[in-house]
């Protein structure tokens, strides 16, 4: 499997809370919601709607996926949600149990002490891509380790000072290849960015 991470990015490399206004108030950021005024459905929809079509899991950090369990199982009926409601949702957490994984089908507790180890087993099965949404946490330690394959990014022009990120501090080159960029009406730039050694995969 392919892991793909994807994510409403700030200019300035910000992902944190680009959803809703108290989405994540961590560090007292108070920009909750930044992304949806730059939204252009014409292009980043069938974006995104391609990558979920090569996706047959979701991997989730404990905050994302309590921020999206708390949405997308009311949402029955909708192509859209019913398709994230059906995929097998992964979730890395130290306090979540399964039993509390109940709130939204199909979602499975995965090994919190040895993330990067039940992470690549993952990646070693047959299988589609394994799309990260959101979870900064969980994706700057998957790009730490070289686990990523592929970077869905949309790059949004804001400056938001600050927040969290998904890269690395760790001095430590990256090379990646530029596999695809569209510019949208409202100036968001939607690029796919591969390992430079994988950008043939």
């Amino acid at each position: 499997m392919r892991i793909v991470l994807s994510d409403f990015m700030s200019l300035d490399g910000v992902v944190q809370a680009p959803g809703q206004a108290k989405e994540d108030t961590d560090g007292g950021f108070a920009h909750g919601g930044w992304s949806m005024p730059f939204f252009d459905p014409e292009v980043m929809g069938p974006a995104m709607d391609e990558a979920m079509a090569a996706t047959d899991a979701l991997l989730f950090g404990r905050r994302t996926w309590q921020v999206m369990a708390s949405a997308w199982p009311g949402r029955a009926g909708d192509p859209f949600a019913d398709r994230m409601n059906a995929f097998t949702k992964y979730v890395v957490s130290s306090t979540l149990t399964q039993a509390d994984l109940r709130q939204w089908d199909n979602s499975v507790a995965l090994q919190s002490e040895d993330v990067v180890g039940a992470v690549t087993e993952l990646r070693n099965k047959k299988g589609g891509d394994l799309q990260v949404l959101g979870s900064a946490k969980l994706a700057e330690t998957l790009v730490r380790h070289d686990l990523v394959d592929e970077y869905l990014l949309m790059i949004e022009p804001i400056l938001l000072g600050g927040g969290k990120r998904i890269f690395p501090d760790d001095g430590e080159a990256r090379p990646l290849k530029l596999v695809s960029a569209t510019t949208t009406s409202t100036g968001v730039q939607v690029c796919t960015y591969r390992p430079a050694d994988r950008a043939t995969e």
